[in-house]
């Protein structure tokens, strides 16, 4: 079993050994606080169902806990669209926000394990940068995770990932992701 009290996530140590003197280097910043890192993870699920059956809004949320790790927050619709059935107040996704060592292991388990495991993965857009240094993607099935398993979904869900940093640019950002292993495809 694990001694949590001196467990560090093994990309918090490599960020702490070896990427902070690598992005030093190569971004010439003076001072240490000028080096970028990570901020916190978002994970969010929207779901399109939710105005026929407010159920699958709660098995989404269960999904995500599991995926995350922490209990997901439901998120509920600002006001009401006649087009789309909806209605104000009405349960339409959640969402997670991960920071510290739950963030760490999330982008660990998402790198090493769930991007492999998506169905003719070429890598992820390298462009899909904010211009402040955030970066987000999607996934169309939720099912990549190996904490959800697959005989008890009743639906497949997508999911977006946004990673906010502390970068000033969108170089510095993909920089700091691609010291992290992350796989861009250009």
């Amino acid at each position: 079993m694990l001694d949590q009290a001196n467990y560090t996530p093994r990309l918090k140590s490599l960020y702490a050994d070896s990427i902070r003197a690598a992005m030093k280097e190569e971004f010439s910043f003076k001072n240490e606080m000028q080096i970028p890192r990570l901020d916190k993870i978002v994970l969010n699920m929207g779901v399109g169902e939710a105005v026929k059956d407010t159920k699958k809004v709660k098995n989404a949320a269960e999904e995500l806990s599991l995926i995350a790790g922490q209990k997901a927050v439901i998120t509920y619709a600002k006001k009401s669209i006649a087009g789309f059935r909806v209605r104000e107040e009405m349960p339409l996704g959640c969402k997670v926000t991960l920071r510290g060592d739950r963030m760490f292991e999330f982008l660990d388990r998402l790198i090493t394990i769930a991007l492999p495991r998506v169905r003719d993965f070429r890598g992820v857009k390298g462009t899909s940068f904010d211009g402040r240094g955030n970066y987000a993607f999607g996934l169309k099935e939720h099912i990549v995770f190996p904490e959800i398993d697959f005989d008890k979904v009743d639906e497949v869900l997508g999911m977006d990932i946004i990673i906010c940093t502390t970068a000033k640019a969108d170089a510095e950002a993909k920089a700091l992701l691609k010291h992290f292993n992350m796989p861009f495809n250009s």
